[in-house]
């Protein structure tokens, strides 16, 4: 399995429901480098997993939409916890809505899986993994 991983980062506000959540049931900020790996089996005609500035500006478009902002008042996430987990599958789906849509180029088609990780720091981080439909490496989505 061939992969290429981009990277990014967010800085978000939010506050969580819950005991488990203990201080962190308070509004607080949180900093999060991103990274957004993709897969496929085999390389396309032109040798490559997928266009890596393609990749990198899908993944700035993503998170520009969550970026600077309090996610308690996102509609998206009305009544959920956007814990590190939740965000990472966020992200994961919305890049694979930008491939299915063919944002990332027509290779892109042929990527069968996506995995994002929030690293909330040096010591501490949370992955989604999704596979692709299709992923035949050459029809469109």
């Amino acid at each position: 399995m061939f992969s290429v991983t981009v990277r990014d980062h967010i800085m978000v506000a939010h506050s969580f429901r819950g005991e488990v959540f203990g201080p962190a049931q308070r509004l607080h900020g949180a900093t999060f480098v991103v990274d957004a790996s993709f897969s496929r089996p085999d390389l396309d005609a032109d040798g490559i997993v997928v266009d890596i500035g393609l990749a990198t500006d899908q993944l700035k478009a993503v998170l520009g939409e969550l970026n600077y902002r309090n996610l308690d008042d996102e509609p998206a996430f009305a009544g959920t916890n956007t814990t590190t987990e939740v965000l990472a599958r966020t992200i994961a789906d919305r890049l694979a809505d930008a491939v299915a849509s063919g944002a990332l180029g027509a290779g892109a088609h042929g990527l069968t899986g996506i995995t994002v990780t929030l690293h909330e720091s040096h010591v501490a981080w949370a992955a989604y993994e999704r596979s692709l439909p299709g992923g035949t490496g050459g029809g469109a989505a």
